[in-house]
């Protein structure tokens, strides 16, 4: 009877760990679709002209599902989580002209970096800005396809041609570069997705775009914006 006793208080430790291992990523995704509600999706989209690309392509439920692949986005603490989703939703509404685009206006660039030999940039291919994001440079679609499942250096297309892809790319330039320095204040994300080009005096007008934008969202979500919001 102690040996049973034993054994059943083992297994109720086992399935407890198993429980608390599979919370947090469903905790996760219940909190950002209660903070990304259909309202403030959709009253970012409303924003863009009728006729927007953006307009049919870039949806919530894509986004979710995106996100869904990503557990620790939006994670921490409830003031943590609404500045994350704030700020990546701030540099996805600049980037894109409030979801209007899928693609970068400037075509004419090709964004071919030749010194990096992981991925090789692909003959009559452009890397140029595309998706939520405006994913560029060879070696950004290589290592995003190659983590996300699509082929980045062949066809670059797809992140703005596919909406499965399209949310999830984005999510995963996020997670692989900005949302490490979210501690650090908006500002910081800044930097890191455009700071060569808008930082340090450069482009006030568009890093002040950025920070509006975080803040009206911030507002939105009813939660202080924090410190360090330039750059």
């Amino acid at each position: 009877m102690a040996f049973n006793m034993r054994k059943n208080l083992l297994t109720f430790a086992l399935l407890g760990i198993f429980a608390l291992a599979i919370i947090p990523q469903n905790v996760m995704s219940q909190n950002v679709a209660s903070i990304v509600t259909p309202g403030f999706f959709d009253g970012i989209k409303n924003q863009a002209p009728p006729g927007c690309a953006g307009k049919g392509f870039y949806t919530r439920d894509g986004f979710l599902k995106a996100a869904s692949s990503f557990p620790k986005f939006g994670s921490g603490s409830a003031v943590e989580s609404k500045r994350e989703i704030a700020a990546f939703f701030a540099h996805v509404t600049h980037e894109t002209g409030y979801l209007c685009y899928t693609e970068e206006i400037d075509k004419s660039n090709a964004y071919c970096n030749t010194t990096n030999t992981q991925y090789p940039c692909v003959a009559g291919k452009k890397y140029y800005g595309r998706g939520p994001m405006q994913l560029t440079w060879n070696y950004n679609y290589g290592a995003c396809g190659k983590d996300i499942g699509f082929d980045g250096l062949n066809a670059p297309e797809t992140v703005s041609n596919d909406p499965a892809v399209s949310f999830k790319a984005a999510l995963w330039f996020w997670m692989t570069n900005v949302h490490s320095v979210m501690n650090q204040g908006f500002g910081a994300t800044i930097q890191k997705i455009n700071g060569a080009l808008e930082c340090g005096g450069k482009q006030p007008d568009k890093v002040n775009a950025r920070i509006g934008h975080y803040t009206d969202y911030c507002k939105q979500f009813g939660v202080d914006p924090g410190q360090n919001q330039s750059c």
